[in-house]
């Protein structure tokens, strides 16, 4: 059974950081491009991050570029999104989501994913 489950949310202030994971289980991690999605109140889910199957190639949305990064040790069975410089607008519940090949939608979009989390709760706030 395919699993993914986020860690590492919280309550930060404007300016720190986090680290957020996603540990899968039910497949292996290697064979998979891993993406990272948010979801603000009100708001549609929105495509934060991307990650290729090897780690060779990764993709940001633009308001998160410079500040936050994504990375994946496949022996572990885990993928990151380094969160810094964190602003207000952050305050998501973020998501990871796993598919063989992410893009016939583009990778931003939710469509193009198979296998989602549950979340983890961001929120940044002073």
């Amino acid at each position: 059974q395919v699993q993914l489950v986020e860690s590492g949310g919280g309550l930060v202030q404007p300016g720190g950081s986090l680290r957020l994971s996603c540990a899968v289980s039910g497949f292996t991690l290697g064979g998979y491009a891993i993406g990272w999605f948010r979801q603000a109140p009100g708001k549609e889910r929105e495509g934060v991050s991307c990650i290729s199957r090897s780690g060779a190639t990764t993709y940001y949305t633009d308001s998160v570029k410079g500040r936050f990064t994504i990375s994946r040790d496949n022996a572990k069975g885990t993928v990151y999104l380094q969160m810094n410089s964190l602003k207000p607008e952050d305050t998501a519940v973020y998501y990871c989501t796993a598919d063989f090949s992410p893009y016939r939608s583009g990778w931003s979009s939710t469509s193009s994913w198979d296998y989602w989390g549950q979340g983890t709760q961001v929120t940044v706030s002073s």
